[in-house]
C-alpha cells in the first residue's frame, strides 16, 4: 500500500508516515454519518464542538510541536495558530447564531412565516500547508455545528498536522463518521473535488488550483463552491513621519511566516523621496532577523520555507525578476546547504516595463517607486488578485481615497496586511476568492436558507375568476 510520509522542514527527519487514503471509502463513511449528525440538536452539536476546542486546549503544547516541526515555523507562532483553532469555536458559535438563525418574518393573519437552515450535506475540505490547523479548522468547526459531515484532506506537506486536529474533533465527541481524514496527494484531493457524492468543497490554496476547481463546479451549480486562493498584495508607504515604524510593518507584512501568508505583502509601493530612507530601515531591520529552527534559542524571526522544493523555486523566481529589469536590493540566500531556509530577498522593480503578476509564496518583496498617489493606488491595482492591501500614511484624506479606490476584501491603515481576525469577514476579489468569504462569513456557505409559510390548519379560498354554481 502507498505511503505518505511527512519530514521537516528544518532537519529533513522523518516526522511521520501513515498509508494513502481512498476518496471513495471516505465520503460514503460521511454520507452514511451524516444524517445522524444532521438530526441531532444544535445544542448538542455545540456542546460537541466546545469539548473540542477543550481537548485542544488540554493538548495544545504537543499540537503546536507538531504544527511547528512540520511546517518550520517558529515555535511561538504555532502556539498562536493553536489558540486560534480553541478560538474559533466560540467565534463560530456567534456568527451562527447571527447569520444562520431563526427567524420569524411577517406574515398574513392566522400563519406565520419562518426562515431556517439546513446544512448541504457531506462537505469537502481541502487544506494548505502554510496553517494547516487553523485554515482547516475555519471551514469544519461551522460546517459541523451547522450539521454537515465533512471530508478533509491536508495537504501532502502537513498530514501529521490534519491527523491531529482530526483525533481532537472525534475526542471531542464528533462522531468518527462525521470527520473523515483523506490522506494523501493530488490525485486523492482530484478525486475527493470530483467526487460525485460531495455536496460541496472548501477550498483553501493556490489561484491556479482554484480556477480549475472553479471550472470543474461549473457544471454542477447544485454544488457549493467556497474559493480562497491567496494574494499579490501590495503595501504603500506614504506621507508618514516615522520611517521606523513604516519599516517595522513592512517587515511583519512580507516576512512573517517565512512570507508563507496568503496575505503577506508581496508588493511595495513607496513615494518616491522617502524610499531610499525607507529601504536603509527595513535593510538594518533584516540583518537582524533571527532565522532559525522552530525551537530555537533565542526564538528565531522565521523558520525555512516548507521545503527544498519552494526554496528553488523562489530562488529562481528571485533570478527571473532580476534578468527581467529588477534590481537586487537585497540577495535571497540559502543560509544551510540542503535545507530550505532563505534569507528575505528584496528587489526593486520600478523601472521594469512588464509586472509579473503572480503570487509569489516566500519571503520576496518586490519595490515599486513612484511619483504620485494616484500613481501608488493605479500599481497597487495592477494585479488580478485582490485578497489584502494596506496604506501605511499619517493623512487621513488618503487613506479614504485609498479604502475607496483600492480592489481589496480586507483595507488596511497603518496596520500589517497579514494577521486578519477570525471575528470578521476573510476573503478578497478577483482571483483571491470567489465571493464565498471565510471566517466569521464561513457560516454562509455551510448551510441554505429555507424559507416556510406555516399555519396549523388549511383555511383557502378563491375570490376572483370562478364562474357561479
Amino acid at each position: 500500500m502507498a505511503e505518505l510520509v511527512s519530514t521537516e522542514p528544518a532537519t529533513g527527519a522523518t516526522l511521520w508516515r501513515a498509508p494513502v487514503g481512498d476518496a471513495d471509502t471516505e465520503v460514503a463513511a460521511a454520507r452514511a454519518g451524516w444524517a445522524g449528525w444532521a438530526s441531532r440538536s444544535l445544542a448538542y452539536r455545540i456542546e460537541a464542538m466546545r469539548r473540542f476546542a477543550n481537548v485542544v486546549r488540554s493538548r495544545a503544547e504537543a499540537f503546536a510541536d507538531v504544527i511547528a516541526r512540520e511546517t518550520g515555523k517558529p515555535l511561538w507562532e504555532a502556539r498562536t495558530e493553536v489558540e486560534t483553532v480553541i478560538a474559533k469555536v466560540e467565534i463560530s458559535l456567534t456568527a451562527y447564531g447571527e447569520r444562520t438563525s431563526q427567524r420569524r418574518l411577517e406574515a398574513q393573519a392566522n400563519s406565520r412565516m419562518a426562515l431556517r437552515h439546513k446544512p448541504h450535506g457531506v462537505l469537502a475540505v481541502l487544506g494548505p500547508y502554510n496553517f494547516p490547523a487553523h485554515l482547516p479548522n475555519g471551514h469544519i468547526v461551522p460546517a459541523l455545528i451547522a450539521g454537515n459531515a465533512v471530508v478533509f484532506k491536508p495537504s501532502e506537506k502537513t498530514p501529521a498536522s490534519g491527523a491531529f486536529l482530526v483525533d481532537c474533533y472525534r475526542a471531542g465527541g464528533v462522531p468518527e463518521d462525521c470527520v473523515r481524514l483523506l490522506i494523501g496527494g493530488p490525485e486523492q484531493g482530484r478525486a475527493l473535488a470530483g467526487h460525485p457524492d460531495i455536496d460541496g468543497l472548501l477550498f483553501t490554496g493556490s489561484a491556479r488550483t482554484g480556477i480549475a476547481l472553479n471550472r470543474q463546479f461549473a457544471e454542477t451549480p447544485e454544488k457549493i463552491l467556497a474559493l480562497e486562493m491567496g494574494g499579490n498584495n501590495p503595501i504603500i508607504v506614504w506621507s508618514t513621519p516615522d520611517l521606523y515604524a513604516a519599516a517595522v510593518l513592512v517587515v511583519q507584512s512580507a516576512f512573517t511566516s517565512a512570507g508563507q501568508r496568503c496575505t503577506a505583502a508581496r508588493r511595495l509601493i513607496v513615494e518616491r523621496r522617502l524610499a531610499e530612507p525607507l529601504l536603509a530601515e527595513i535593510n538594518r531591520l533584516c540583518e537582524r532577523l533571527i532565522i532559525g529552527e522552530p525551537h530555537a534559542d533565542p526564538a528565531p524571526f522565521m523558520g525555512p520555507v516548507i521545503d527544498n522544493e519552494a526554496a528553488d523555486q523562489l530562488t529562481e523566481s528571485f533570478l527571473s525578476l532580476t534578468s527581467g529589469g529588477g534590481r537586487p536590493l537585497r540577495f535571497m540566500q540559502r543560509l544551510v546547504e540542503g535545507r530550505p531556509f532563505l534569507t528575505p530577498g528584496i528587489i526593486d522593480m520600478s523601472d521594469t516595463a512588464e509586472r509579473s503578476d503572480v503570487e509569489l509564496f516566500g519571503p520576496l518583496l518586490q519595490v515599486f517607486r513612484v511619483n504620485s498617489f494616484e500613481d501608488a493606488i493605479a500599481e497597487a491595482n495592477n494585479t488580478r488578485y485582490g485578497l489584502s492591501a494596506s496604506l501605511i500614511s499619517s493623512d487621513p484624506q488618503l487613506y479614504d481615497g485609498f479604502w475607496a479606490n483600492i480592489r481589496a476584501g480586507i483595507v488596511n491603515w497603518n496596520r500589517p496586511t497579514n494577521g486578519a481576525s477570525s471575528a470578521a469577514p476573510f476573503g478578497g476579489i478577483g482571483w483571491s476568492g470567489n465571493h464565498r468569504p471565510s471566517a466569521y462569513y464561513a457560516a454562509d456557505y455551510c448551510a441554505y436558507p429555507v424559507v416556510s409559510a406555516e399555519a396549523e390548519q388549511a383555511r383557502a379560498s378563491i375570490g376572483i375568476g370562478l364562474r357561479n354554481q
